[in-house]
């Protein structure tokens, strides 16, 4: 029984450290494509901040490739 607890708590460790990793890339995703964004077209509104920081990896994905190609930011964070 012991042996299955310490396997729990290894397990649980594990998934937390997983979860911190994953909301860290996102995070530098997040302000990468931030700076990307304010340097080409300038300082972004508080509004499109909170969708950077609120955003999911695929829309970061999406956003990060549409930067290359988008007239102006709308074109950027269109649906």
């Amino acid at each position: 029984m012991r042996e299955r607890a310490l396997h729990d708590e290894v397990s649980l460790l594990r998934q937390e450290r997983d979860k911190g990793r994953r909301e860290g890339i996102l995070e530098g995703e997040a302000v990468f494509l931030e700076r990307q964004i304010v340097r080409r077209f300038g300082p972004l509104s508080t509004e499109n901040r909170l969708r950077l920081k609120n955003a999911t990896g695929e829309q970061l994905e999406r956003w990060g490739e549409r930067i290359l190609d988008a007239p102006n930011l709308t074109a950027v964070f269109d649906k």
